[in-house]
């Protein structure tokens, strides 16, 4: 199904960036779904616990952008567009740990 594979690809991102951040938490994050994405943003909220669940950024608050721009090359997807990490949250060693 065309929306778990979305919600599969978030979740990697999600934990890849900690991975590469050296975060040990995401406090939040914001998402673009393209207007063909098939994903309302009331299902993309209702399944975020779920999706996010065991990551760094479970608990995480998520701010949602639609597009409606059908002809944009994005439009089949959901993107990450950031997200947002407490200082306080990088690993000793980790990117901005000074």
């Amino acid at each position: 199904m065309h929306e778990e594979r979305l919600f599969r690809d978030l979740r990697a991102k999600m934990i890849a960036i900690a991975e590469v951040e050296g975060v040990h938490r995401i406090a939040g994050a914001r998402l673009w779904v393209g207007a063909l994405a098939h994903v309302s943003e009331a299902r993309l909220r209702s399944a975020w616990p779920a999706i996010v669940e065991g990551t760094p950024a479970e608990g995480s608050r998520l701010d949602v952008e639609l597009s409606s721009d059908l002809a944009d090359p994005r439009a089949q997807g959901i993107v990450l567009a950031s997200v947002e990490v407490p200082r306080e949250s990088y690993l000793a060693g980790g990117a901005g740990g000074d």
